[in-house]
């Protein structure tokens, strides 16, 4: 069984005659537009032939459009039996033909290769039920019951007969604990891991009232805890070898200024990381790189080229000269005014509100959107309505989150998924926050991702 490594959680599997590209994401431009590559892949999405595609999830950097659109419809899209249909439809959208797979079932896809599917969650609703985000808040939240998956990602384990490989995508810990007890149990010896390394989040680059050193501070921090998540699923599976892949990005347009506080090491870094922890037996697993468009030999630990490092003064230049340049398609809209905001924000905010209601939760916080003009959307978040107040009136609120953007990728926001959608914007750093008092209420989150019309 050979890895061949694309780009960042971009992978092909190979076994004999049989491929399988995982999560591609090949071109610039994911999360409308902010996230791009460095540097470039050294493969097109034209390049790919492969025999199967699986699709670990629907974020951008798994499940890009512009790159699907560029690779062979004629393939068949592998994904996991969620409990709701909104991955299988968007790839069906784009001409694929789909095979959901059931959770926790080895799949022949020929020659010696299988793939086993499981919800990041072990499909266990009280596992996912601590984690707003999660499918039985979307359906059923007064039973916490659900048909088949209730994550939005899954981890694929393909095997050879001889070999495993388990690819964890975005999963996280402690969520996928569980799963990763049924893989080790069902498989016993993993030979490779791939894993996520980074934060794939807004935090804390776009915190716009935090200095510098508190955003370098924070950025610190947040590494350290993705560390410890990533070794917590080195410890429970025991790969032979691990590779760092998925989060690895860079932020493009207006909002390069960003990239020096995103919780996101080199894969260098991430490597010599998990190579010296403490907490990793180096004895048992080692830490490896591949080059975009290189490939890893599972079995005999050969690779067919030394993993070349990022230099950083030239990805400095790249940013400046390159990526520094780019847009981003909301920019091509006209402004929108205060009177377009309020025609939206009355649905968007019945929406919103009984999406509160349902996973029951209130707060004393008020969420302040910028609009335009000066204006402001003040939203309770305890069910009393929205308003448009001045900015002189929203510097008076006591308890609040802040959120400014690109009024138009708003204006798109407010419309609804179909044109752009909250959580993207803010895992696309498109967003700057101010908090009072600075605590992180998850549902606030969670909940915003339903404002729209």
């Amino acid at each position: 069984m050979r890895l061949r490594h694309v780009k960042s959680s971009t992978v092909i599997v190979e076994d004999g005659d049989i491929s399988v590209l995982c999560d591609p994401w090949m071109l610039d431009g994911a999360f409308y537009g902010s996230w791009a590559h460095y540097p470039p892949p050294a493969i097109e999405p034209e390049d790919v032939d492969v025999d199967y595609i699986y699709v670990s999830h629907i974020h951008p950097d798994h499940f890009h459009r512009e790159t699907m659109q560029r690779l062979d419809a004629d393939t068949p899209v592998l994904i996991h039996d969620y409990a709701t249909d909104f991955l299988r439809q968007n790839v069906e959208r784009l001409g694929f033909d789909v095979q959901e797979l059931p959770h926790d079932e080895r799949i022949h896809l020929g020659g010696d290769l299988h793939l086993n599917v499981l919800g990041a969650d072990n499909c266990d609703p009280e596992v996912c039920g601590n984690y707003f985000g999660c499918g039985w808040w979307m359906e059923g939240a007064s039973d916490r019951t659900t048909d088949g998956s209730t994550q939005i990602d899954s981890m694929g384990v393909f095997d050879d007969g001889e070999n495993v490989l388990v690819n964890a995508n975005d999963c996280r810990w402690p969520l996928s604990e569980r799963a990763c007890n049924v893989v080790k149990e069902r498989y016993g010896e993993i030979d490779m891991l791939l894993m996520q390394y980074s934060a794939a989040n807004f935090y804390p680059q776009c915190m716009d009232d935090y200095t510098p050193k508190e955003k370098r501070e924070a950025r610190e921090e947040v590494i350290r805890e993705m560390y410890g998540d990533a070794e917590g699923f080195i410890n429970a599976l025991e790969p032979r070898y691990v590779m760092p892949f998925a989060g690895s990005y860079t932020l493009s347009g207006a909002l390069t200024d960003r990239n020096e506080y995103v919780a996101s090491p080199s894969r260098q870094e991430a490597r010599d990381h998990f190579a010296t922890s403490d907490t990793v037996e180096p004895d048992h697993t080692e830490a490896v790189l591949v080059n975009s468009g290189e490939w890893f030999d599972v079995d005999t630990g050969e690779q067919s080229a030394p993993y070349t490092p990022v230099d950083p003064t030239q990805k400095l230049q790249y940013i400046q000269n390159v990526l520094s340049e780019a847009s981003f398609p909301h920019e091509g809209d006209e402004m929108p005014t205060v009177a377009d905001f309020e025609e939206l924000l009355d649905p968007a905010y019945e929406h919103f509100d009984q999406k509160r209601r349902d996973i029951q939760w209130e707060s004393d916080t008020t969420v302040l959107l910028e609009l335009v003009d000066g204006a402001v959307a003040s939203l309770s978040m305890e069910g009393d309505g929205w308003e448009v107040i001045s900015e002189r009136e929203a510097r008076q609120v006591d308890e609040y989150v802040r959120m400014n953007m690109d009024p138009r990728l708003l204006h798109r926001i407010l419309k609804g998924p179909k044109y752009a959608h909250f959580n993207n914007a803010q895992i696309g750093s498109h967003i700057g926050f101010e908090k009072d008092p600075d605590v992180y209420e998850r549902p606030l989150y969670y909940s915003m991702s339903f404002l729209h019309a």
